[in-house]
């Protein structure tokens, strides 16, 4: 079984709320994320490109505990708590990507 991610990409509308965005997804939401969705680990990511992009990746032992991840409770709730922090001030995609390769340098 090929590892599968979970991609979560939330856009802020506003860059004046990136900090608490920040402090509140570090502290609150994506240690519960993860938890809740028993992923194997997580990364979060700020674009570079767009500083106002976040991605959130949890990664999963297989494409099905990845797609049942996301039609979990847990993700019922846990955008319910995004919703009630942010309300629909900041847009949020979700994807699964299977990995098919991995290449380390020799």
């Amino acid at each position: 079984m090929a590892a599968a991610f979970l991609i979560v990409r939330a856009r802020l509308t506003y860059t004046s709320d990136r900090e608490k965005f920040d402090e509140w997804y570090r502290t609150e939401h994506f240690p519960d994320a993860v938890k809740s969705f028993a992923a194997r680990r997580g990364w979060r990511c700020w674009s570079r490109t767009n500083p106002l992009v976040h991605i959130a990746l949890y990664e999963f032992s297989s494409v099905e505990e990845a797609e049942a991840a996301l039609d979990s409770d847990a993700l019922t709730r846990l955008s319910a708590d995004f919703d009630r922090a942010w309300g629909p001030r900041h847009t949020r995609t979700r994807e699964i990507v299977e990995l098919t390769e991995e290449l380390m340098p020799k």
